[in-house]
């Protein structure tokens, strides 16, 4: 039997984040069968935690994504930190957890109360796309290409295009056409105007839309390309909200920070249910 957690991420709401699965004793647990439990959990993601490799590593973690292995995403990094620190981890300096994953070490912040913040990692696509690229997004979101105010390949992992539209509200209309998305990764985002964002308590709204899961309640690595491209350019400020999840009846609030040229990603974890599993699938829980 191997320790589980699962853990809600990115709310300070339990249920109204992004849930991951994360089986603690991950050692000797091979590809095939890592694959099959992350399909069988049927969440966005489910994480493997291993003994690190590299000495300034505290944990190694694999992440999953139904059947295919992601070298990083954003709200399993936090929800691994969050059971590694509950199942009893001590990291090795105080007040960090540094994280080792197929996109190298990542540095998770241990804020106050239930608050994680994980250090952006660099991104491996950016620039413009291509007219052709934006076409296409465009064409299965059902948005006019005007109002694309800006466009990027904002990718550190998943395989992001991140698309700035002219305000939050057209950000919540998009009704993607998801056959016609397959193989695309799309982010997008809008600004609320003060009044709203007052009440929100959130200064943007963000949808992840993925060609092959859907869309994805609350996405970290999203908002951490996101957070790299914005505030870089100068359309958002250095510290900023932003609101994910609302179309699918959620609560997700993402904190970014960037401190020069860092960008840190941050909210709110939980454990929601924590016990012991064992991959024939029988599951009990304590």
């Amino acid at each position: 039997m191997r320790r589980f957690r699962q853990v809600d991420v990115f709310s300070d709401e339990p249920t109204l984040g992004n849930p991951v699965a994360v089986v603690i004793d991950g050692d000797g647990i091979d590809d095939a069968a890592m694959a099959a439990f992350s399909c069988w959990t049927n969440l966005s993601e489910v994480t493997f935690l291993l003994p690190p490799t590299d000495p300034a590593a505290d944990y190694r973690v694999r992440i999953w994504c139904r059947d295919r292995e992601l070298p990083f995403a954003g709200h399993p990094t936090l929800g691994s930190a969050h059971a590694w620190l509950d199942s009893g981890g001590v990291p090795r300096q105080p007040g960090q957890v540094v994280q080792e994953c197929a996109a190298g070490l990542v540095p998770v912040r241990i804020g106050t109360g239930s608050e994680l913040a994980f250090a952006a990692p660099p991104l491996i696509r950016s620039g413009p796309p291509s007219e052709e690229e934006l076409a296409r997004a465009c064409a299965v979101l059902g948005l006019a290409r005007e109002q694309v105010v800006d466009s990027q390949w904002i990718d550190n992992g998943p395989g992001w295009l991140g698309l700035w539209l002219g305000s939050a509200q057209e950000v919540l209309a998009v009704e993607p056409d998801y056959r016609a998305m397959a193989g695309m990764d799309l982010g997008i985002a809008g600004p609320w105007d003060p009044e709203e964002a007052a009440v929100r308590g959130a200064d943007i709204e963000v949808r992840g839309l993925d060609g092959t899961v859907g869309e994805d309640p609350v996405t970290g690595s999203l908002n951490a390309s996101l957070g790299q491209w914005l505030t870089g350019a100068g359309v958002l400020p250095a510290s900023y909200v932003a609101a994910q999840g609302t179309v699918l009846g959620r609560r997700g609030r993402v904190r970014v920070d960037r401190v020069g040229d860092q960008v840190w990603v941050g909210g709110n974890t939980r454990s929601v249910l924590a016990g012991t599993l064992s991959l024939d699938g029988t599951i009990a829980r304590s």
